[in-house]
């Protein structure tokens, strides 16, 4: 009986750290389509659309980033990252708590570009480190336990 559960828990852990593992190489991909959108525009935008203030340029890009990261999230995560996990049968229920959880990351996201950008007078690439290492740890426990749940 012991060796049942035993054996159990160790598929549970394997799955659990196969499902990170995708996670992290769907968020990274989202990541990666978010910083080749943000970084250029944040970076050049001013100089190319100089009608916004330059302080509002890494913002915009910030947007822009997300909501194509955002929507290439949602459909690599749904069908990949966490396949067999939960229900996709309301697809209203896991768009709706994919958005709230996205509105979180996102919110993480601009508070890091608005304060390193802006009161901490940093590089524009700067707010990509804790974007890529704090925004998508947040994000998985979410995803795991709330939406795909």
């Amino acid at each position: 009986m012991a060796t049942v559960q035993a054996s159990v828990k160790a598929d549970h852990w394997r799955e659990l750290f196969w499902q990170l593992v995708r996670f992290g190489l769907t968020g990274g991909a989202a990541t990666a389509l978010y910083a080749i959108i943000y970084w250029p525009l944040a970076t050049y935008g001013q100089e190319r659309w100089p009608l916004a203030q330059r302080s509002t340029w890494p913002l915009i890009a910030n947007v822009l980033g997300y909501l194509a990261a955002m929507l290439s999230g949602y459909v690599m995560h749904s069908r990949w990252s966490f396949r067999g996990v939960g229900e996709r049968d309301n697809l209203a229920r896991t768009g709706g708590r994919f958005f709230i959880v996205s509105l979180v990351s996102f919110g993480m996201n601009t508070f890091f570009v608005w304060l390193l950008t802006g009161p901490l007078h940093g590089a524009t690439w700067w707010p990509l480190v804790p974007i890529l290492f704090v925004t998508p740890l947040v994000t998985f426990a979410l995803n795991r336990f709330w939406v795909f749940a």
